[in-house]
């Protein structure tokens, strides 16, 4: 009898490993695409730093995005069993908070700034503080990442919402430990990429394969910085799809509006195809981009408001 019962206990266990396995993968295919957005949006919080200080800022992000996930865990799993209905709006304020911060970065020349008001971000490391600096790219990149970290485990919980309780807690640390690695170990490596070109110039050999090695070299070294600038505009786009796939989600007639979009774009010949999959980003990506104009616009005025009450 102890014999069957232990081979019972096993039989239990592999089947929860299984279920939990399955939950996990479905998660992680759903939240691929927060994962991209999340990577060229970290990647670009790194730009202007120190090339010796690029590691350690990584670091401290990768720690604070932990934490971010160690909040966000619990406070889903609560949110969840409690009040469930909340969920949607939490998600939409963070996704017209990130819509705010991508019209923002575009219109930041445009914008009225106070007098001796010192934008640390807007200018280069040498020209202030460094430490200072690196606080503050660290600061804005774990906020950032807060938000992206509430969809994936928002995204995350809902794959798993009919589940134990227990299999939900294994499958939300697990994507957010996955999740987590699989962006900053990126991060990192993109941030380094003129590094290795470096070394791959530098330490090239003689012959037809150390020629090899130093071309290889010389076109990462010259790819790098042109990777670095371009993440910092697709940082930028991508807090609009993301902001806007939330809001539009959020909102039934936007969502059945764009996807009647895409399925009409569709319908075209030859080229459908990659209409009907591009079609929702884009759209998503104009709504966000409206809706990042009404958010700054209501702030604006909002900050005049207050200004108004103070003076009298």
């Amino acid at each position: 009898m102890a014999g069957s019962a232990l081979f019972a206990l096993i039989d239990d266990i592999a089947t929860i490993l299984d279920d939990v396995s399955l939950m996990t993968k479905m998660a992680a295919k759903k939240t691929a695409g927060v994962l991209g957005d999340d990577l060229a949006l970290n990647a670009q919080q790194v730009s202007g730093v120190r090339a010796e200080r690029e590691l350690p800022v990584v670091w401290a992000v990768a720690k604070g995005s932990l934490k971010n996930k160690a909040i966000l865990v619990p406070a889903a799993l609560a949110i969840s069993a409690f009040i469930a209905w909340a969920v949607t709006p939490l998600l939409m304020l963070g996704g017209a908070f990130l819509c705010f911060e991508g019209f923002e970065k575009l219109a930041h020349k445009y914008l009225p700034h106070e007098e001796g008001h010192h934008d640390v971000a807007a200018n280069s490391p040498t020209e202030t503080d460094p430490v200072a600096y690196e606080r503050d790219k660290i600061r804005d990149a774990v906020r950032t990442d807060f938000i992206l970290s509430a969809e994936i485990i928002a995204i995350t919980l809902g794959t798993v919402a009919g589940a134990p309780l227990q299999q939900q807690i294994t499958v939300l640390v697990g994507i957010a430990l996955i999740m987590t690695a699989g962006v900053y170990g990126l991060v990192a490596g993109i941030v380094k990429l003129d590094d290795g070109g470096l070394y791959l110039r530098q330490n090239a050999g003689p012959g037809s394969l150390g020629r090899l090695k130093a071309g290889v070299g010389r076109a990462i070294l010259a790819a790098a910085p042109k990777m670095m600038r371009s993440l910092s505009v697709i940082g930028t786009v991508a807090m609009f799809m993301v902001g806007g796939g939330i809001l539009t989600h959020g909102l039934p007639f936007a969502h059945h509006a764009i996807e009647q979009a895409a399925t009409v774009a569709g319908d075209m010949a030859v080229i459908g195809p990659v209409l009907h999959a591009v079609t929702p980003a884009v759209l998503n990506a104009v709504f966000g981009v409206v809706a990042g104009a009404v958010v700054l616009v209501v702030v604006l005025l909002a900050q005049r408001l207050v200004k108004l009450v103070r003076k009298t």
